[in-house]
């Protein structure tokens, strides 16, 4: 390993079984008391049977539900909105979804003001959802292998896509913003969560035309912060379209910038990266084949496959807000890989410098498996890799800065397109070896130094959210927010950290389940 391992200090539990720890020193545990640091956990720190007791149906709807913290106090100066996205419904009438990607968009809104937080829950109500609740059956396939009962027959031929909204949630304007990328957003009421149907942004979208549910924010790198976000029109050839929107002020959510640009091959990208002046997307070298999902055999993902022999691609689009906007995209070779997720870009000179979660190969659940028994030991895991691109000499070099699984990492936003010196992620466990996330670590990017604050052993972590404080100067001064599943209580808990050392500040218990979810975002009060 690249960086020392670390050693941990366990706190003082309470029933929850939540506990922090701090690589290479002695934390203060709960209640002030010093732990000698002890060996790292056991070579499986997890039930199955709790990580698979989070994929059940939401079955209530709760509004401004006060949370009282069973441990520590809500910080004062938190003000905002913690929004969360995921699917909420993974059955009905008996039939539960192929793949939990499948499941039905629930947002979950927690309000923090003056020290107390109150939890809002509803269902997007998109067309299929509202069809699906009238008919009570399932009525579509899904992307992801569900299918409708019936067997091949039932589903052959039937190519309707079923926007499920449950991928991402973000503020923009005066709409709340439920993303699923292969069509148009789902614009709600940010206070109410009512679901106020399609958004196309006033005419910026066309008819089911795809729209990412993985915006950047640009902290403000020309003046005035922005959304930068794109669309992929895929097919032996694929066009990215890149918008930049405004976030603040009388024209928040106006278009500012728009550009298409063609790339040869077939694209799938769930992510990309901004700088000031480059959109970074890397092109996984995959294939797809469509005659499974035709003929009702898979599910459109399921046609997807790593392409032997075939290279990925970086391309680098040029921002319209920057200084070579109205170039050609640069495009140059990616090292071997597939990517999800990325954490940050940034420039360096005449290089681009790109952190990402990289796997050996495409993951992928097959129209016989079990999600609920997925081995662990044969799933790729997602590990931390910095690209250096050198754009002048058309170069890439690539290296690991970190040998444990992790996911959804981020850096603080106001470092968004920055050098950064600090990451926060999910991570499993172990620090080697692919497992359920069940930590939070906190990464020196610089020296490697980690902290990690750890709901194990029947606890399960998802995507960290980093909020800076108010006024704060240095970069990791601030909160981590995270909803993780309880396995002992089978429900959720919202938790507190201190972003410099992952400190636990408080624990709140929510009063229903939230399935393991995808993203998230928080919006201040101001």
């Amino acid at each position: 390993m690249p960086f020392p391992a670390a050693r941990v200090c366990w706190s003082r539990r309470e029933p929850t079984d939540h506990r922090s720890r701090a690589s290479q020193s002695v934390t203060r545990g709960w209640g002030g008391i010093d732990r000698l640091p002890v060996t790292v956990a056991p070579a499986r720190p997890y039930n199955r049977s709790d990580w698979a007791s989070a994929f059940v149906n939401v079955e209530q709807e709760l509004t401004d539900v006060a949370l009282s913290p069973v441990r520590g106090a809500v910080p004062v100066e938190l003000r905002g909105t913690f929004y969360r996205n995921g699917p909420g419904r993974l059955e009905r009438d008996g039939h539960r979804v192929h793949h939990p990607f499948d499941g039905d968009g629930m947002i979950a809104a927690m309000r923090f003001d003056n020290g107390r937080v109150q939890l809002t829950n509803r269902f997007v109500r998109t067309e299929g959802w509202l069809a699906e609740e009238k008919a009570d059956k399932v009525l579509y396939r899904g992307v992801f292998g569900s299918q409708k009962p019936g067997g091949r027959l039932a589903n052959a031929f039937d190519l309707r896509l079923k926007n499920i909204a449950n991928t991402n949630v973000v503020r923009l304007g005066d709409q709340l913003l439920a993303l699923w990328e292969a069509a148009e957003p789902h614009a709600l009421d940010p206070e109410s969560l009512e679901t106020r149907g399609l958004s196309r942004l006033d005419g910026v979208l066309k008819k089911g035309e795809a729209f990412s549910a993985h915006p950047r924010f640009d902290p403000g790198h020309h003046g005035r912060p922005c959304m930068v976000t794109f669309g992929v029109k895929t097919g032996p050839r694929s066009t990215i379209r890149l918008m930049e929107f405004a976030t603040e002020g009388l024209d928040a959510g106006a278009l500012l910038h728009d550009r298409s640009d063609s790339f040869p091959g077939f694209a799938f990208l769930h992510d990309f990266a901004i700088t000031a002046n480059w959109a970074v997307f890397l092109q996984n070298a995959i294939a797809f084949n469509p005659l499974p999902f035709v003929t009702g055999e898979k599910g459109a993902a399921q046609c997807l496959q790593s392409k032997p022999g075939g290279k990925g691609r970086f391309w680098l689009i040029p921002r319209d807000s920057g200084r070579f906007a109205g170039q050609k995209p640069r495009i140059l070779e990616a090292p071997d890989g597939f990517v999800f997720h990325h954490l940050n870009a940034f420039e360096d000179g005449d290089h681009v410098v790109v952190e990402s979660i990289v796997y050996d190969d495409f993951p992928t659940i097959g129209p016989d498996e079990d999600f609920a028994e997925v081995d662990f030991d044969t799933v790729p895991e997602g590990i931390l890799h910095r690209c250096r691109l050198d754009l002048s000499r058309e170069t890439v070099k690539t290296e690991r800065i970190s040998e444990r699984t992790c996911e959804f990492a981020m850096v603080n936003p106001d470092r968004q397109g920055l050098s950064a010196q600090y990451a926060w992620m999910a991570v499993a466990e172990r620090e080697t070896g692919n497992d359920p996330l069940q930590a939070i670590q906190k990464l020196d990017l610089k020296s490697g130094t980690t902290h990690t604050w750890s709901a194990a052993p029947r606890g399960f972590v998802s995507e960290p959210l980093m909020v800076r404080r108010p006024g704060a100067e240095a970069e990791d001064d601030g909160w981590v927010l995270d909803l993780v599943w309880n396995g002992a209580r089978q429900a959720s808990d919202l938790v507190i950290l201190d972003a410099r050392d992952l400190s636990e500040v408080a624990l709140l218990e929510l009063p229903l389940p939230v399935p393991h979810g995808l993203h998230g975002s928080w919006a201040p009060t101001h």
